[in-house]
């Protein structure tokens, strides 16, 4: 495998694979409401951030420090003589994620068009990642008071609760990657919020944005949902669209909802239709993609950016704005390691370059 010669080299070549599709992210989400567009576009700052998180600053006063060090040659590689002041950038950090989010679902496509990704069967998942500072138990949260002596907490965290992560205060973020076999696990979609921000409430919007060629969607039972099996399964003509939701049925909501909710006939059907094709042997092996990506790629992207034990920030915005930065330049460096003759997702090497 080809490797990069200098840091400066990986760098250049990051940012100019990253600046056409934050140009585009900008194109297709305009600022809207009063006043004048910034001086400085919103996909400058957006490949600036990335710049600092792919150097692993874990303050924005650290990234921006090593912006100022070498501004001539960002500058240079983005074709501006301008550079955002110290407060500029931290105002534009707490706003970029709207931007970043539209990146990720650009690069993905880009990616399945030539041809590194393939998005016939893909999985989405929330993780969490615990806050910074102290922990905030429920009953001062409901009463909006910190006790004496519990100094540095981040009131944007919440609690949330998994399997595999058990109770955590802080965020997560949900993510859809590709699961066919044998092929690289390619992040496709993402969004950001608190850690006790419901799985039925955050993949709803990812539906209509999945690719066209995705025939099944896996999830675990956290995202059993009869809206979302009818939107991926189902045109509003009541027509098939050729897609599959593959999740298991989440019991205890089920008995919560029984007394409450009747489901139609119709419904009830395509729900054991769903049920009865994931215990087939084709669903199961199926089904079996999902913890052979998803879920590996969240610890590898956790590690990679050192993410594994707690957010870099305080507060939703800027957590929001780090995630997404780093799972967009995680895209990227899958792109450029294929570039430099590499078939996998093996990229650690690229970070330790720069």
């Amino acid at each position: 495998m080809g490797r990069c010669a200098t840091a400066g080299t990986c760098l250049r070549a990051l940012v100019k694979m990253a600046i056409p599709l934050c140009r585009e992210a900008q194109r297709q989400c305009p600022r809207t409401g009063p006043g004048r567009p910034p001086v400085i576009p919103d996909w400058v700052l957006a490949v600036l951030i990335m710049v600092g998180v792919l150097k692993r600053k874990k303050t924005k006063s650290a990234q921006y420090r090593f912006l100022e060090r070498h501004r001539r040659q960002l500058q240079q590689w983005l074709g501006t003589g301008l550079f955002p002041a110290r407060s500029t950038y931290f105002d534009r950090y707490r706003r970029a994620q709207r931007l970043y989010e539209e990146a990720i679902r650009l690069q993905g496509l880009k990616a399945i068009e030539e041809g590194l990704a393939d998005p016939t069967i893909v999985a989405v998942d929330k993780s969490m990642i615990e806050a910074l500072g102290p922990q905030w138990h429920k009953k001062d949260r409901q009463a909006n008071r910190i006790p004496a002596g519990l100094h540095g907490v981040d009131r944007d965290s919440t609690w949330g609760f998994s399997k595999h992560d058990g109770w955590v205060q802080g965020y997560s973020y949900e993510v859809v990657v590709t699961a066919t076999a044998n092929g690289t696990v390619w992040p496709l979609l993402a969004s950001v919020a608190t850690a006790s921000t419901s799985e039925h409430t955050t993949f709803g919007n990812k539906i209509a944005q999945l690719p066209e060629t995705t025939r099944y969607v896996t999830a675990d039972s956290g995202y059993d949902n009869n809206a979302y099996g009818e939107a991926i399964e189902w045109t509003e003509k009541d027509q098939r669209t050729g897609r599959r939701f593959l999740c298991p049925e989440n019991r205890r909501n089920a008995k919560k909802q029984r007394p409450t909710i009747r489901l139609s006939d119709q419904t009830r059907q395509r729900r054991q239709q769903r049920r009865a094709f994931l215990r087939s042997p084709r669903g199961r092996k199926l089904f079996r993609r999902r913890s052979q990506s998803v879920e590996p790629f969240n610890e590898w992207f956790k590690s990679l950016f050192e993410l594994d034990r707690k957010v870099w920030h305080r507060g939703l915005a800027n957590n929001q704005t780090l995630i997404l930065a780093a799972l967009f330049a995680y895209q990227v460096l899958l792109r450029y390691n294929h570039r430099q003759g590499g078939t996998n997702g093996q990229v650690r090497w690229i970070l330790d370059q720069l």
